[in-house]
């Protein structure tokens, strides 16, 4: 599993832990995220994403 990390502000989306105020559940690819899948932090898009 990966860590995906926000380059506008740093927000971390772990495969290996989900995001469960998305309700997004543990295990879930980045890629498999929604395409609508915004930052909780800053609301930019899944393309302003980098993998660690």
């Amino acid at each position: 599993m990966a860590v995906y990390t926000c380059t506008i502000c740093g927000w971390e989306y772990d495969e290996d832990k989900g995001y469960d105020e998305g309700n997004i559940p543990a295990g879930t690819k980045f890629e498999d995220l929604p395409d609508d899948f915004a930052c909780p932090l800053c609301s930019v898009g899944k393309d302003q994403f980098e993998l660690q």
